[in-house]
């Protein structure tokens, strides 16, 4: 008996824009909506949803000490 080789697809996620980007983030600060929601909802993954709170969390920050 031969063993088949079984690949597991990866799921593919949509590009996303600089404004969707934003109201995803706004979502999360504001607990509209959790991050596994947002994934889930916008087909994006969790660790570019984290990336994207880190690196615009701090540029939010930096314009509102520019203010």
């Amino acid at each position: 008996m031969k063993e088949q080789n079984q690949h597991c697809r990866k799921t593919s996620y949509k590009k996303v824009g600089y404004d969707l980007k934003l109201v995803i983030i706004d979502q999360i600060q504001n607990a509209q909506i959790s991050i596994n929601h947002a994934s889930d909802k916008y087909q994006v993954s969790r660790a570019s949803i984290y990336y994207w709170l880190k690196k615009y969390s701090t540029l939010e920050q930096k314009k509102q000490g520019m203010s």
